[in-house]
């Protein structure tokens, strides 16, 4: 006789959220998920973001275990994107990062901080020095703009919303009993029990700060763009010892561009003043965003605890916490929810070890 599914209730539908559940039904789960917020995931940090995967450039201001994460989670995506049941926009083609004259010291000390990466990681590919003419064989146009830049091969990107919207119709058609305007916390089940759920794993970012103090809110800006003079194909990131920009072209000519990154858990629109900075820096770098058209200028706090770092604890068995991936999401998730998947069917987790990310089980 075939042993009973297992039954799993995940709190919060944002990136964490669905993508573990899909997980978890994919292992033959029977997953219901309860999530404060619509379907539209609006209120989800995962929502206004870039999803750039960039392990060695996001090296220069985090710890190496992020990294190791992301190495993981990049080699991961395509497969993982594959099984889902809508496309959605993958590129895996590097990672430029250029800066100004006038900036040149502190490109210097941002390279070194990439070579300190590879050197501590060396399967890792290394960041490449490029001059103004392999500048404008990588993307034509920016060598006019600038003298030299660097070029991180295999980092990538993805298309976040649609993602989100191709992991749930995932959920949905493999029957996830879907719970939208569904407000719950991990004091309403007892997993285990008669009549409850055999697992539950707490993935509401900010919303689980009640039973996880530590918690904060960093508050992002993007802006989003259609740019059709444009023609960048992969991101490509300004150095500035101020306003550090990102650019990450998704298709048809839609650009999202950010940098801002504000301890604060304001979540009200944009400023004039960082607008006009992130605008006047994506201009200096290609002189086509001038005609852009502004289609979405968003803001949303990321769930953050103090290190910066995600964590995993298991306060009671069969209960997992999975939270504080900060600006991170998109780059560590896959990693992340394959650390939660090994403990789930082996009650170990090595992996999480072997990558750094701190798991506190009892």
């Amino acid at each position: 006789m075939m042993a009973q599914r297992p039954h799993s209730v995940v709190l919060g539908a944002g990136l964490m959220g669905r993508l573990l559940a899909w997980r978890l039904t994919q292992a033959g789960h029977r997953v219901e998920v309860h999530e404060a917020g619509q379907a539209d995931a609006q209120g989800a940090a995962a929502r206004v973001a870039a999803a750039m995967l960039a392990p060695l450039a996001e090296s220069a201001i985090t710890e190496l275990s992020v990294v190791r994460m992301g190495q993981h989670a990049l080699k991961a995506w395509p497969q993982l994107l594959a099984e889902l049941p809508a496309p959605v926009f993958f590129q895996q083609q590097g990672t430029l990062i250029v800066w100004h004259r006038q900036d040149a010291a502190e490109a210097h000390r941002f390279h070194q901080l990439l070579q300190r990466t590879h050197h501590d990681l060396p399967s890792l590919p290394a960041a490449q020095a490029v001059d103004a003419r392999q500048l404008n064989s990588l993307e034509p146009g920016l060598g006019k703009r600038f003298a030299q830049g660097l070029y991180l091969p295999d980092e990538g990107q993805l298309d976040n919303r649609q993602l989100l919207q191709a992991l749930l119709q995932g959920l949905q058609e493999r029957g996830v009993a879907l719970h939208f305007n569904s407000p719950h916390n991990i004091d309403n089940f007892h997993p285990g029990e008669a009549g409850q759920p055999d697992w539950v794993f707490d993935c509401r970012g900010l919303g689980a700060r009640s039973e996880w103090p530590s918690l904060r809110g960093v508050r992002g800006e993007v802006i989003r763009l259609h740019a059709p003079q444009v023609n960048l194909i992969r991101p490509t990131r300004l150095i500035h010892p101020r306003y550090p920009l990102y650019i990450a072209p998704k298709q048809d000519h839609v650009f999202v561009i950010g940098a801002t990154e504000i301890e604060s858990e304001d979540v009200s629109p944009a400023s004039v003043r960082s607008t006009l900075e992130l605008l006047s820096a994506a201009y200096s770098v290609h002189s086509g965003f001038a005609e852009a058209r502004i289609l979405e200028i968003a803001t949303q706090a990321r769930p953050t605890l103090a290190n910066n770092l995600p964590a995993v604890t298991c306060p009671h068995p069969r209960l997992l916490q999975i939270n504080g991936l900060y600006r991170h999401g998109f780059l560590i998730a896959p990693a992340v929810a394959d650390c939660v998947m090994e403990w789930v069917h082996s009650g170990i987790h090595p992996l999480a070890d072997r990558l750094g990310m701190a798991f506190t089980a009892q």
